[in-house]
């Protein structure tokens, strides 16, 4: 096929590969349908063509036969030189057959399941196939479908909204509209949920919160934490505890969060979860997430007060990886400028953490880390400076 030259016009203008299904864009430009549907589906912002840049009006993507029929000829004439003989694109679903499903399943409650069941089906099809759901409205069926007092039905229904990966759009949309009430369906889920639905719940709620107004973001309910925090203690699957972790840190800044967070067992799950951490990225997130949590006194006497709290920031400094380390040393400064009762400051030289302290002094590291590091120390150099629980090799780098 290289030594070949096959006319410009068959190529797909993203993969500059021969097209086997070509199909034309609303901008009147031709492409392969698998290139344009992994572009389209990847465009999470606004969709555009990708040769004129333009905005797409509608992602309607319309068969070109007469070229495809050109294709198809060439390769025949050609195929002695061992072009492979192009065949009969797979038919694609047709919108309006899913627009008369969904009509019907608003029309009929009791078909509703089994429609949506249909629309599962469709969905794993192809991506070319979670393109026409999405053109066709599924996205808000799918949104006010959940709000059902259903379990079946609400965990059918957010299973296949999952897997047609809202763009942002769509997911402003959704939480502006208050008569879907997207936030609460959710909330729901994450409740009363099975596993699988209660991580495609957090995943979603996740992408929605990323797009949220700042009233939404600062009116996150208690109940909402605890369920997210649950996620986490019930370690569902990395996926589900990665996005639980970032939506963690996204909604602490805002508003009283932070206390909700720490009400609702965030400290005490994630020092548990520490504990037993051995993924590099996921051990990151945790520390990030402790560190916002301390940004609160609820969240630092929830720390000093567990019996491994302390212990475990420290032994994570210098052995996970610089994020890691610069989010320990912030979290154990966070303590000792707030917090630093005799008890805590005893407790920090026993554990091991005025040491460790003192080693981020003399190892290559972050500026800011060793700038917390040597405030710390100097902030109680009367309680630790001559401690014989620091290691002599040590108390050479002390401030």
């Amino acid at each position: 096929m290289d030594e070949i030259e096959v006319p410009a016009l068959f190529l797909c203008p993203i993969s500059l590969q021969l097209m086997r299904d070509p199909v034309t864009v609303c901008t009147g430009i031709t492409y392969d349908r698998k290139s344009i549907v992994r572009w389209l589906f990847s465009c999470k912002k606004n969709k555009t063509c990708p040769v004129t840049k333009q905005s797409l009006l509608h992602t309607d993507l319309t068969p070109n036969h007469t070229l495809q029929r050109l294709i198809h000829a060439w390769c025949t004439h050609n195929a002695w030189l061992g072009i492979e003989t192009t065949s009969s694109p797979k038919p694609t679903i047709d919108q309006t057959e899913i627009v008369k499903l969904l009509l019907e399943a608003k029309k009929f409650p009791e078909k509703r399941l089994k429609c949506l069941r249909r629309l599962q089906s469709i969905a794993f099809e192809s991506e070319s196939n979670k393109i026409c759901l999405e053109s066709a409205g599924a996205i808000d069926f799918l949104a006010s479908t959940m709000i059902i007092n259903s379990s079946v039905t609400s965990e059918a229904a957010i299973e296949v909204l999952f897997h047609l990966n809202p763009s942002e759009s769509h997911l402003k949309n959704l939480m502006n509209n208050e008569g879907i009430q997207f936030t609460e369906s959710l909330f729901r889920v994450l409740k009363l949920g099975k596993y699988q639905s209660r991580a495609y719940a957090t995943v979603l709620l996740k992408s929605a919160f990323e797009v949220a107004g700042p009233t939404q973001l600062s009116n996150v309910t208690s109940e909402l934490f605890v369920e997210i925090i649950r996620v986490l203690r019930d370690q569902i699957s990395q996926e589900a505890s990665t996005a639980a972790l970032k939506l963690l840190v996204e909604l602490c800044s805002w508003g009283r969060n932070r206390i909700k967070a720490v009400e609702g067992g965030g400290v005490l799950v994630l020092i548990e979860l520490l504990l037993d951490v051995s993924e590099r990225r996921a051990c990151e997130l945790m520390l990030i997430a402790l560190d916002s949590l301390c940004g609160c006194a609820e969240g630092r006497a929830e720390l000093v007060n567990h019996g491994a709290g302390v212990a475990i920031v420290s032994k994570k400094i210098l052995r996970v990886s610089q994020v890691a380390s610069d989010r320990g040393v912030k979290i154990l400064t966070s303590i000792c400028r707030h917090s630093a009762t005799p008890r805590v400051l005893h407790e920090m030289l026993l554990f091991g953490a005025v040491s460790k302290l003192c080693l981020v002094l003399q190892v290559e590291g972050s500026f800011k880390a060793k700038e917390r590091a040597r405030e710390t120390l100097k902030l109680h150099s009367t309680v630790w400076r001559n401690s014989t629980c620091i290691p002599i090799p040590l108390l050479a780098s002390y401030p």
